[in-house]
């Protein structure tokens, strides 16, 4: 596993959006998380062709930290399975990532 990863999930609402990164910043889950949107999703649920208006989060985090940043997710989505997927973060300069692993740590010491 690599040692960064971009955890994303997508969301039905903007203000849905904010509460998963607000949640996943403010607990040092993720150094810093991005929503972009709205977008448009096509996708097969129960049995049917769905469309969708949707944001998406994308959070960058350790990932030792995967777990955690993933029940939180659960804690906060609204969706019976929500989207959560991660990818690792093969490279980034140095200053980047010495940053992300300084913001995910907690003031009295790391959290994994």
């Amino acid at each position: 596993m690599a040692e960064f990863l971009e955890v994303r999930t997508t969301i039905d609402s903007e203000e849905g959006a904010r509460k998963i990164a607000q949640q996943l910043v403010e607990q040092r889950l993720a150094a810093c998380v991005q929503i972009s949107g709205p977008i448009q999703s096509v996708y097969w649920w129960q049995g049917t062709l769905e469309q969708a208006q949707e944001w998406l989060c994308s959070a960058k985090t350790r990932a030792d930290l995967y777990s955690a940043v993933e029940q939180a997710i659960r804690t906060a989505h609204t969706y019976e399975e929500p989207e959560i997927i991660a990818l690792p973060l093969v490279a980034g300069s140095a200053g980047y990532l010495r940053w992300l692993e300084t913001e995910t740590r907690s003031t009295s010491g790391d959290q994994a």
